[in-house]
């Protein structure tokens, strides 16, 4: 007989209809909170101290790509920008370093986690999600760099830096989104992984990471402009520099998006999540 934990989590106990398989994924991920704390302690303990120079590589890796653009756009392909271009890359890498990092590790989490997915009753969708938390210790640690840096070039913060948690939300909602399907996906086609590399490089470029996608013509430019990423970037960094918003549309689309996506993932994550033991 299946424990009342198992209950709270499981598809087939789900009344039919999305309202009722969600509820029932969202209490069985609040139900075991304790576990999803454990998992990112776990993830934070092998990250940082099984690594030679442990929590500096948060740091290290957007660093040394901002150095790297910042010769290329500086000197080979001069690109002006409204601030000094090291804070432009720099927080364009740290915003999407959030986005990259959380999808590359819960991609694999239901697969490199086997044990825990067929001998252990709990939330599976617990895995991806606590990835993302992992990945937001990096992007926390990674934004005293900002700070300083921001110091260093004499930019003060903006007044509309109130808006950073709103815009931090709209991302985390739309990294969830995504985790919680490609851990799916990976599940149950193991060629996922590979193409996701690709196609976060190949997204990388086409966001407003280390060059102002406006500079972007023609139809090209015009299909950019549906990035979601690119207002949550473009907002960020209004937030913290100042400058123009993006348009408020694009930004609200981009929220409510990231939202709709998420509860869809949850839902659709929750219905297959008895298939997972025989998938594995």
């Amino acid at each position: 007989m299946r424990s009342e934990a198992t209950r709270v989590y499981d598809a087939r106990d789900a009344r039919p209809g999305l309202p009722a398989d969600f509820s029932t994924a969202v209490r069985g991920l609040f139900e075991f909170r304790g576990l999803f704390v454990e998992l990112v302690r776990r993830d934070l303990l092998i990250r940082y101290k099984q690594t030679l120079i442990g929590v500096a590589w948060a740091v290290v890796v957007p660093f040394s790509a901002m150095l790297v653009f910042a010769m290329v756009f500086t000197r080979a392909v001069p690109v002006e920008t409204e601030i000094p271009y090291p804070l432009f890359a720099y927080s364009g890498l740290l915003a999407w370093n959030l986005l990259a990092t959380s999808l590359r590790t819960a991609t694999t989490s239901l697969t490199l986690n086997h044990a825990l997915v067929t001998k252990v009753a709990f939330p599976r969708g617990i895995l991806p999600l606590s990835t993302i938390a992992v990945a937001l210790v990096d992007f926390l640690v990674a934004s005293v760099i900002l700070g300083g840096m921001m110091v260093y070039y004499g930019v003060p913060p903006s007044g509309l830096a109130v808006l950073l948690p709103l815009v931090l939300l709209a991302e985390l909602a739309l990294v969830a989104g995504l985790s919680l399907l490609l851990a799916l996906a990976h599940l149950f086609y193991r060629d996922v992984g590979y193409i996701v590399g690709l196609g976060l490089l190949l997204w990388m470029f086409a966001t407003s990471v280390v060059y102002p996608v406006e500079l972007v013509g023609g139809r090209l430019g015009a299909l950019l402009r549906w990035n979601p990423m690119n207002p949550i970037i473009e907002t960020f960094r209004a937030a913290l520099f100042g400058g123009t918003l993006p348009g408020a549309p694009a930004l609200l689309g981009t929220a409510l998006g990231s939202l709709a996506l998420l509860a869809g993932a949850i839902v659709w994550f929750h219905r297959l999540e008895p298939r997972f033991a025989e998938a594995i």
